[in-house]
C-alpha cells in the first residue's frame, strides 16, 4: 500500500489524472490517463475532487468551416487556429442546430438544443432560468466563472449570464451604422479576458466571444489591405492574429498544459452561396457546417469525420473534468463517439426559424443522420453528405420521404420540452381590448400563423423578397433613400406580414430625422399585422424618443405586460414617463431595465438625468450625487456615450467644478463631433469663464451645422450668444444671459 501511495502522490505532483478505484474484493486497480483517455464520466466527483483543468471557451461568431487554414488554405491563413488544431482533437463534420447567433450559445451552454429551452431567434426569447448552464455546472466544482462579450445579440439581458461571476458585454451601447448590432473588436474582448484570467488563483472557466467576422466586413489595416477583395477573410485573419495573443498569453504563463480549450464557431456565413447573402434563412452547410478544435492537455491530438454538434460541448467538458453528466443534457460526449465511432441516437436536429416568427413563412426544421441530410420545408431536400456537404445535389425526388418525415418527428418528440420558452406573438384577451382601445388592434382576431404551409410559402420561392429586403437597407447605406423606400414598400406590398420591412423603413426614416414618417410606417405595419408586439413596441420608442409621451406610454405599458423580458421597452417608459414630469414612475422603469440588463449605460445616463431635473427643482446635494455617481457607471460600461459626458458634465458644471465639466464636454465632442447639446454648453461655459474667443468658435460651429434644422426661437438664441461673445471680446466684463441645456 505505501508503494500504491507514492504512485499517486507522484502523479498528482506531476498535476496529471489519476484514479484509483477500489472493488469490493479490496482488488487495487490504478488507470494513469496521462494523453490517452479521459476520465469516465463522474468518477473523480465520485472520488471527492475533479480534475485540476481550466477551461477556455472561445467561439467564433460567422465562421465558415472554410475560413479556418487546417481545413481550407485557399482563402485566409490563420496560424494562431492552426497550431490550436495541430495539439488538439479536430471535428471535421461538426454541425450548429440554428444559424443564429443567441439560439446557438444557448445550445451550447446548456448541452440541448431549441427544442428543450425553447430560443429559436435573437429577439423575444430570453433563456429561462431554469435551465442548467455550463457556468452554473462548474462553479458547484469550486470553478470562477468570467464571460468576455463581442456584440448585443449576447447581452446579459438574453439570460445566458446567469452562472458568471463577471459577464462583460462592454461592447458600447452606440453603432455608427444603422441595421448592425453593436459589437467591439477582438482586442478589446481579449485584453480583459487575459486580465481576468491572469488574477485568478484557483481553477476557471472562461468564454470568449469574438464577432469580428459578421456583417458588416470591416477588418482594420493591415488586413484591410490585404484581403481587399474579400473582407469577410480579412476579418478572420485580424481575429485570429488576435487568438494569436491570447495562446502566447495561456503558454507564457504555463497555462496551456493545464487548460481544456474548446474553439468552435456559433454558425458559418453564406457569401452569396444558395443566394443567401449572410445567415439565418436557410440552413445550408454553408451556415450550419462548423469549426470545433478539442484541445485536453496530455490528450494526443487526432481528427474524427463523423457528426457532432454544439449540444455535445457541454457533456463532452464533464467527461474531460470528471464530472457526472447532467440529466437535462441532450449532447453526447465527443470522447464517447470517437471511443465507439459513432453517436447513439444517430440523429442530429437542426432549424431555421427566423422567417416563420418574423413574417410567417414555412418554418424550417431537419436533421441530420449518419450520411443524411433531411430538410422539411413544403418542398423538401434531401442530400447525401458523403459525397455532397456542398449540397448540389437534391435527392428529394429519389428519397422516401415519409419514412425520413417519420424520423424527424421522433426526434423532435424525444427532444422537445412542453415548459420551452414560446415569444409572445398574441396578446392576451385583456391587452387585446387595451389594444383595440388605442386604435392598434382591430375588432377581429389578430391573424393566427398558418396551419398548413405550401410551396408557395417555401423559403425557396420566398427568396426574391428576402433579397429585396436586403437590396433595400444596401441602398440605404449607400445613401440611395428613395431607392431604400421603394424597395422596401415593394416588400411590404408583396408580403403585408413581412415585419422587417416596416421596422427596418422605419428605422430608415428615424434615422433621417423623420419620425412622423417612421410612425405611419409602423402604424401602417400594425394595420396589416394587428397587435404585432415587434411593430407595436417599435412604436411606442419611436414616440418616446421624439418627445411624443402621451402616445408612447400607453402603448409601452401594454408592450411590457406583454412580454417583460425587453430592457429597451422599459427603458422608453422611463423616457416617456421622465418626458411627462412623472419623475418617480421613470426611475421604476429604470430601475426594472437595470433588472434585466445591469449593464446597460444608456439606462445609467437616463437614471442621471433624473436626478440632475430633481436637482434642478429641490437642490438637494444627494440628487447631485446620485446624477454623478450614474453618470460615471454609464461612462465605465461604455466611455463613448457621449450623452453621459453631457450629463456628467452639467453635473460638475453645477458642483462648481467649471474646468471639469469643460473636459467633459469635450470628451463628448471628440465621440460625437456634431452632438448639439455638448456644442451649446461648452461655448455658454467659455463665454462664462471669460474665455470669449474659443466660446464663439463654437458659436459659430453650432450655428453652421444645426441652423438648417433650429426652430426660429433658437436661432435667436444662437445669435444673441454670438453676439454676446463677440462683444465680450471687447467688453470682458459683460456677463452671458444663457443657461446651459440638460
Amino acid at each position: 500500500m505505501h508503494f500504491w501511495r507514492s504512485v499517486i502522490q507522484f502523479f498528482q505532483e506531476a498535476r496529471i489524472k489519476t484514479k484509483l478505484l477500489l472493488s469490493c474484493r479490496l482488488t487495487i486497480l490504478l488507470l494513469l490517463v496521462a494523453g490517452t483517455a479521459a476520465p469516465t464520466p463522474g468518477t473523480l466527483q465520485a472520488a471527492g475532487r475533479g480534475a485540476d483543468f481550466n477551461v477556455l471557451l472561445i467561439t467564433i461568431d460567422t465562421l465558415r468551416f472554410d475560413r479556418v487554414g487546417i481545413h481550407d488554405a485557399r482563402h485566409v491563413r490563420t496560424p494562431a487556429m492552426d497550431a490550436l488544431a495541430a495539439r488538439s482533437l479536430v471535428f471535421t463534420r461538426a454541425f450548429a442546430h440554428n444559424p443564429v447567433t443567441l439560439p446557438s450559445h444557448a445550445n451550447i451552454l446548456t448541452g440541448a438544443t431549441p427544442l428543450y429551452h425553447g430560443i429559436s431567434d435573437n429577439t423575444g426569447f430570453k433563456l429561462d432560468g431554469k435551465f442548467l448552464t455550463i457556468p452554473q455546472y462548474l462553479r458547484r466544482f469550486g470553478y470562477g466563472t468570467a464571460a468576455f462579450i463581442g456584440a448585443f445579440p449576447l447581452d446579459s439581458r438574453f439570460g445566458l449570464d446567469r452562472g458568471f461571476d463577471v459577464y462583460d458585454d462592454y461592447y458600447g451601447t452606440r453603432n455608427e451604422r444603422e441595421f448592425f448590432f453593436v459589437e467591439r473588436p477582438a482586442e478589446k474582448v481579449i485584453a480583459p479576458a487575459m486580465a481576468w484570467i491572469g488574477a485568478q488563483a484557483g481553477k476557471w472557466f472562461a468564454w470568449v466571444h469574438l464577432f469580428d467576422p459578421h456583417q458588416p466586413y470591416l477588418p482594420p489595416s493591415p488586413f484591410k489591405e490585404e484581403y481587399a477583395a474579400d473582407p469577410y477573410s480579412g476579418e478572420v485573419a485580424y481575429l485570429d492574429s488576435q487568438l494569436g495573443k491570447l495562446f502566447a498569453f495561456l503558454r507564457d504563463r504555463r497555462l496551456q498544459e493545464r487548460t481544456v480549450v474548446i474553439l468552435t464557431a456559433d454558425h458559418g456565413e453564406a457569401l452569396g452561396e444558395k443566394g443567401e447573402d449572410t445567415h439565418s434563412y436557410f440552413a445550408y452547410n454553408n451556415t450550419l457546417h462548423i469549426p470545433l478544435f478539442l484541445h485536453i492537455p496530455g490528450r494526443k491530438p487526432g481528427r474524427f469525420a463523423g457528426n457532432v454538434c454544439h449540444a455535445d460541448i457541454f457533456p463532452t467538458l464533464c467527461a474531460a473534468l470528471g464530472l457526472q453528466v447532467p440529466p437535462h443534457v441532450q449532447g453526447e460526449s465527443l470522447l464517447d463517439i470517437m471511443a465507439t465511432g459513432k453517436r447513439r441516437s444517430p440523429g442530429i436536429y437542426f432549424e431555421s426559424l427566423t422567417a416563420y416568427l418574423n413574417r410567417d413563412w414555412a418554418p424550417l426544421r431537419g436533421m441530420i443522420a449518419d450520411d443524411v441530410k433531411f430538410i422539411d420545408l413544403p418542398l423538401k431536400e434531401v442530400y447525401d453528405l458523403s459525397r455532397d456537404m456542398g449540397e448540389e445535389r437534391n435527392l428529394a425526388a429519389s428519397s422516401r420521404i415519409g419514412p425520413l418525415l417519420d424520423s424527424l418527428n421522433r426526434l423532435v418528440r424525444r427532444l422537445k420540452n412542453p415548459q420551452a420558452a414560446v415569444r409572445a406573438d398574441r396578446p392576451d384577451p385583456d391587452t387585446q381590448k387595451r389594444l383595440r382601445s388605442l386604435g392598434y388592434i382591430s375588432e377581429s382576431r389578430p391573424p393566427q400563423r398558418q396551419r398548413r404551409y405550401t410551396e408557395k410559402d417555401d423559403l425557396k420561392t420566398l427568396l426574391p423578397l428576402q433579397s429585396r429586403l436586403l437590396d433595400g437597407v444596401a441602398r440605404f447605406q449607400q445613401g440611395d433613400y428613395a431607392g431604400a423606400e421603394k424597395t422596401l414598400r415593394q416588400v411590404i406590398a408583396a408580403s403585408p406580414s413581412f415585419i422587417l420591412a416596416y421596422t427596418h423603413l422605419a428605422s430608415m426614416h428615424k434615422e433621417r430625422g423623420k419620425p412622423r414618417a417612421a410612425v405611419q410606417a409602423l402604424e401602417q405595419g400594425l394595420k396589416d399585422n394587428p397587435g404585432n408586439l415587434l411593430l407595436l413596441a417599435k412604436l411606442g420608442i419611436v414616440l418616446a424618443d421624439s418627445g411624443e409621451w402621451r402616445r408612447a406610454i400607453p402603448i409601452l405599458e401594454q408592450c411590457v405586460r406583454r412580454e417583460d423580458i425587453d430592457p429597451e421597452k422599459f427603458n422608453f417608459l422611463g423616457i416617456a414617463h421622465f418626458q411627462g414630469g412623472e419623475l418617480d414612475k421613470a426611475l421604476q422603469n429604470y430601475a426594472r431595465a437595470l433588472e434585466l440588463d445591469r449593464n446597460n449605460a444608456a439606462v445609467y445616463s437616463n437614471i442621471g438625468g433624473v436626478h440632475l431635473a430633481r436637482f434642478s427643482s429641490k437642490r438637494q446635494a444627494e440628487d447631485l450625487q446620485a446624477a454623478e455617481r450614474n453618470f460615471r457607471k454609464a461612462l465605465e460600461i461604455d466611455p463613448r456615450l457621449f450623452s453621459a459626458w453631457n450629463g456628467m458634465a452639467i453635473a460638475c458644471k453645477k458642483s462648481g467644478r467649471i474646468p471639469e465639466a469643460i473636459g467633459h464636454w469635450q470628451k463628448a465632442l471628440a465621440v460625437k463631433p456634431d452632438f448639439d447639446l455638448a456644442l451649446i454648453n461648452l461655448g455658454i461655459t467659455l463665454l462664462e469663464e471669460g474665455r470669449a474667443g474659443e466660446a464663439l468658435e463654437r458659436f459659430l460651429e453650432y450655428r453652421e451645422k444645426f441652423a438648417h434644422k433650429l426652430p426660429d426661437g433658437e436661432k435667436q438664441r444662437v445669435e444673441r450668444l454670438i453676439a454676446e461673445a463677440s462683444s465680450k471680446l471687447a467688453s470682458p466684463e459683460r456677463k452671458p444671459s444663457e443657461r446651459i441645456v440638460q
